[in-house]
């Protein structure tokens, strides 16, 4: 929190580099503040910088928003129990505040409010610039998407959470009381609108000068996530946004396995993703396939270059479950490019790579081992060891399409749905519905977005989440006896409370206007 507070009283004195796929890469300077914040290249600079927690974000979101929900598990290593706090107990909601402390749920809100504290700089520092008119609005419009969009993402994970909202420039202003969930909501709301009536681009072609960055359709997008999360959803709004995300350039592309190839980038399916690139020298790569890659022994031979992943969290995780296999269609093209087997075998605790294989009807034979991965972000040979440069979405035009399925249904309009869902479905080579319900849209959603961050928002949002992670639970206790025995199967027991993570005791520690959440 120390570090946050620089960050909010000295604005951004020091800029990070970006992918120069979508933002300009710029070196680190050591320009400070008072002659910063002046010219348009000082403001995409300081722009750029506030992209740069979005990374973090898709990360800790795996462990936070993945594993938290019944699309994945993860593979116990009794060599390095160092992860059990912080990554595994949320994973079988046994998660406390010694949890929030480290690792993903700490690095979330933290990461957060970092880069709430560049925006809140850019939009205070505007009026004084030198930029023109147009150019104010512009930067200020991008800044208030990019700072709904951390609160969205604060408020979904720890519930209604203090709300800065102008550069802090004294110790006093960094510490503040917990604003409601609806007041949160206001603000998230507020911030969109203002960003949405100043006007952002809309993409003409497939990869722009927008890319990675926010556009009309990304605003849009969050606009109708916010207003049917909120306690009190707005879905004809909702259905308005997503209305005009449809009359935009996207498209969905005609392979699913297409929309994850590396070498198709930022193209007409894509709203807002998150850019990686992986050049040897830059902090920029992304981290999925060497995260998803089973425990491995041998990992040259399944990645193209050596590495360890046995200890913390450079291997093993977000391991699709049985269930999740099992639970798609026959005939969906989207199972082989989401999940696969690794095949291979074991001696004692040490798993060995042979072959891919595919994983629906997957029988293991006699003397061999398996593992099932994520496939979408799995494209090797790599070149650098635990390093790759594969994109995350955030939003795709399916997921749009989806949202608005279930908007529609949610207001009796299932006949109005159908259309939308159903071109989803035909892109998966499945057959169309006749008629649609909430639960169809929220299955559909599962497997169009897996192991894109939306499954347990998905499910609370869908008021699903008791219902399907109880029996996910069953099955994993089933699966993995260890799990009752270690936890004195007291784990999967799913609360209230529990639909939010508790907030990080030193932020409480030195903020006494901050409470914990309770049950935590």
């Amino acid at each position: 929190m120390k570090k946050i507070i620089i960050l909010l009283i000295v604005g951004v004195s020091v800029l990070f580099s970006c992918d120069e796929a979508f933002l300009d890469l710029y070196p680190e300077t050591s320009i400070t503040s008072p002659s910063f914040y002046k010219t348009m290249d000082h403001f995409d600079q300081a722009l750029n910088a506030t992209y740069t927690g979005l990374r973090n974000i898709a990360v800790n979101g795996m462990f936070m928003d993945e594993m938290r929900s019944d699309n994945a598990f993860y593979t116990i290593y009794y060599g390095d129990r160092g992860p059990y706090n912080a990554y595994e107990k949320p994973c079988l909601f046994i998660d406390d505040e010694v949890s929030a402390n480290s690792g993903p749920i700490r690095d979330r809100w933290t990461v957060n409010y970092q880069n709430i504290a560049k925006a809140n700089t850019i939009i205070d520092r505007l009026d004084a610039s030198e930029l023109s008119d147009a150019e104010k609005a512009k930067v200020r419009a991008e800044a208030l998407f990019l700072r709904a969009f951390y609160y969205f993402d604060l408020v979904k994970c720890f519930g209604g959470v203090p709300l800065n909202l102008h550069e802090v420039t004294s110790s006093e202003e960094a510490f503040l009381p917990r604003s409601s969930v609806e007041e949160c909501y206001t603000q998230i709301l507020s911030d969109l609108n203002s960003a949405i009536d100043v006007g952002l681009p809309i993409p003409a072609r497939f990869p722009n000068d927008n890319t990675g960055r926010a556009t009309m359709g990304a605003a849009r997008m969050l606009r109708a996530y916010v207003n049917m999360t909120k306690p009190s959803p707005d879905y004809t709004t909702a259905e308005i946004d997503l209305i005009e995300i449809t009359k935009m350039n996207y498209k969905l592309l005609s392979s699913y396995e297409d929309v994850f190839n590396p070498q198709n980038k930022n193209h007409e399916e894509m709203i807002f993703d998150v850019q990686y690139t992986e050049d040897g020298s830059t902090n920029q790569y992304s981290v999925f396939a060497w995260r998803f890659a089973p425990k491995c022994s041998n990992l040259i031979d399944m990645m193209g270059v050596g590495g360890s992943n046995y200890a913390g969290t450079s291997g093993g995780w977000v391991v699709p479950t049985k269930e999740m296999v099992d639970s798609y269609e026959s005939g969906d093209t989207r199972l082989p490019t989401s999940i696969v087997v690794v095949e291979g075998y074991s001696e004692g605790d040490n798993f060995y790579f042979e072959q891919i294989r595919e994983a629906k009807d997957y029988v293991v034979p006699p003397g061999k081992d398996y593992r099932y991965m994520v496939n979408k972000y799995f494209n090797p040979p790599y070149t650098y060891s635990l390093r790759a440069n594969e994109n995350f979405p955030i939003y795709r035009y399916a997921g749009a399409l989806l949202l608005l399925s279930e908007c529609l249904v949610r207001q009796g309009k299932g006949s109005e749905a159908l259309p939308f869902i159903n071109q989803v479905r035909a892109r998966a080579g499945i057959s169309a519905l006749s008629n649609v319900t909430l639960e169809d849209v929220a299955n559909e959603m599962r497997h169009e977005l897996a192991y894109e961050n939306h499954r347990w928002s998905d499910l609370k949002r869908t008021g699903l989440v008791k219902e399907v992670m109880t029996a996910h639970g069953e099955r994993i206790k089933d699966l993995h006896p260890w799990v009752r025995a270690t936890n004195n199967d007291g784990c999967f027991i799913i609360d209230d409370f529990r639909m939010i993570y508790a907030i990080p005791t030193r932020e409480i520690d030195i903020n006494n206007l901050l409470e914990q959440n309770p049950g935590y």
